[in-house]
């Protein structure tokens, strides 16, 4: 008998939604609304509730004209600067507009929320989502319903509309809503000003030393592991708030990583080439250069999981003494399982919509990153600047933070893909479930001192998940919780009064994030003595500083900041 051919399968609802609705826009909507719709009284109930608010703020609106002055029904968060005008309270139409928005905006975020049956995930994506529009639509983006934008206008006699459109067309040629004058500053002249100079250059980065600023430096060298989703000189902005300067001038050797802006050659890297042919070279390049037996090794975000694997992977060789004594972890996820925010982006379906996308390029274009972070905040990294630049017509600020975020990179196809689907789709890392150049990676097994921060409002990398590396890594930990986010968490420099607050303690072994906080005082300051305090513990004798960079084996290719940095 001829062989039965099997019938063709016929495309299903699922993978219609994989290919026009990747992110689960439509589809987390769906089963919000569908949840509601099977439970009707709680729906009654939440409508009733609606309902009395409704109430409040059309008593609210008719006080108002009459003028009557009460408080608000629905009260501003305190740092929404959208309504931070007074004529959003002392004028009635302005103030009605207000409580009509935010009455609707906060009733529907809520019941997303508050959808019964829906579990976190889904009701997380479909908030995130119709918040992006409910925050696209506030009346505070569009001109007549801006009560600032329309003084401004009329003080100006129309010079700040004509201002607005030419700021709009230079965004419209940028195909970007610019958050920062892109020539406010050059590198190497304005930012990234630290004397040193390449040591090491291969396909996929450049080492760079610097020029030490003491009669005497410590034995042991610091060697900082920048992520290559950004450039490194986040670590070196200007002198004031350069964490590399500040290094230097405390008598430690300092190495970084300038990870190559990568084309459509470099498609087929992986995380194995970066972590043998990227960190484990800088490692040996540091350690050849100062004549240390070990180093203390820095990773910051991606750099710090990179980082991460790498102590994992010695750690598997018991038989050899690892090149890294001890080391530090700046705002690093290891565990994976909930990434924050972020997470929104993430499904099967939309990591086969990324590699699609990266497929014909070989490389994700880093501005589709940025704007996927800019989304996490919209009005304070987008609509902010669309109010400012267009409706107030105002000059672009020069703010170096903002310089070095508009400065994207582009990551390596093989690289990213398998970075998202072995660590924030399947976990594997913490779940000791890697392996890497013939090596399984335990976390469990590093025992390494470990110093690592996070950050209280950081929206990239969840402090309380970074607190989980304190309870997966075998070898003592001293945790720091620094205030503000992801950036200015880290980039903090000693000040006079201090300007910022940590908690630090101990955290070997400890799982549960809350309890450590409670349990330790808040500290004015900088968490940068402490760190370098630490440091001056671990990190060898003092030692007359060398007098030039490199060595025989690795001598100066380029003054700092190098060539990689450069590379658009």
């Amino acid at each position: 008998m001829p062989a039965q051919s099997t019938p063709a399968k016929l495309p299903g609802w699922e993978d219609f939604a994989a290919i026009t609705d990747p992110f689960g826009i439509a589809d987390s909507w769906r089963q919000s609304l569908q949840s509601w719709l099977t439970h009707p009284d709680q729906l009654g109930e939440r409508y009733q509730q609606f309902a009395t608010d409704w109430l409040a703020v059309n008593q609210q609106i008719w006080q108002r004209l009459c003028g009557i002055t009460t408080g608000d029904a629905i009260p501003v968060i305190e740092h929404d600067e959208r309504f931070h005008d007074p004529a959003w309270s002392t004028h009635p139409g302005f103030d009605a507009l207000k409580e009509i928005y935010l009455l609707h905006t906060r009733a529907l975020v809520d019941a997303i929320y508050a959808s019964p049956g829906l579990d976190t995930k889904t009701a997380q994506r479909a908030a995130f989502w119709v918040k992006q529009w409910l925050d696209a639509v506030a009346p505070s983006n569009f001109f007549w319903t801006n009560p600032t934008a329309i003084d401004h206008a009329l003080e100006s006699n129309g010079e700040s509309l004509r201002q607005g459109a030419a700021n709009f067309a230079r965004d419209l040629a940028a195909g970007d809503v610019l958050m920062v004058d892109p020539h406010a500053f050059t590198l190497g002249r304005d930012l990234a000003t630290t004397p040193g100079e390449v040591v090491l250059r291969n396909e996929l980065l450049e080492l760079i030393q610097y020029t030490p600023t003491t009669p005497q430096v410590r034995s042991m060298p610091v060697l900082i592991v920048a992520p290559w989703i950004n450039k490194f000189y986040i670590l070196d902005l200007k002198p004031r708030n350069s964490l590399v300067r500040y290094l230097v001038s405390q008598g430690f050797t300092v190495f970084v990583t300038s990870w190559k802006n990568p084309g459509p050659e470099a498609r087929d890297t992986g995380f194995e080439d970066y972590l043998i042919k990227g960190v484990l070279a800088a490692v040996d390049t540091a350690r050849e250069i100062t004549g240390a037996e070990q180093i203390h090794a820095v990773g910051y975000c991606l750099g710090g999981t990179t980082l991460t694997s790498l102590m994992a992977w010695f750690a598997a060789d018991a038989a050899t003494t690892p090149p890294i004594a001890h080391w530090t972890l700046f705002t690093t996820l290891t565990d994976f399982s909930d990434p924050g925010e972020i997470g929104v982006f993430l499904s099967e379906a939309a990591v086969g919509f990324i590699e699609q996308g990266m497929a014909g390029k070989g490389y994700l274009d880093g501005r589709e990153m940025a704007r996927s972070f800019r989304m996490l905040r919209p009005n304070s990294l987008i609509w902010h600047y669309v109010v400012h630049s267009y409706l107030y017509g105002e000059a672009l600020p020069a703010f170096d933070v903002l310089f070095w975020n508009m400065d994207a990179t582009r990551m390596r196809a093989a690289m990213h893909s398998w970075y998202l689907r072995e660590l924030y789709l399947g976990n594997h890392l913490a779940q000791g479930a890697l392996t890497i150049a013939g090596r399984r990676l335990d976390l469990g097994s590093i025992r390494q001192p470990l110093y690592a921060v996070g950050c209280e409002q950081d929206h990239i990398a969840p402090w309380k998940q970074t607190f989980r590396t304190c309870g997966l890594v075998g070898g003592p930990v001293r945790y720091v919780l620094a205030t503000s986010g992801h950036i200015l968490g880290i980039i903090n420099p000693p000040v006079d009064p201090p300007k910022r607050r940590y908690w630090v303690g101990d955290a070997s072994g400890c799982s549960d994030a809350e309890q450590w906080r409670a349990s330790i005082a808040k500290v004015p300051g900088s968490w940068w003595e402490d760190w370098t305090a630490w440091l001056h513990e671990r990190c060898g004798e003092w030692r007359d500083a060398p007098a030039a960079a490199g060595s025989a084996g690795h001598p100066p290719l380029a003054a700092a900041p190098g060539c990689y940095v450069l590379e658009k």
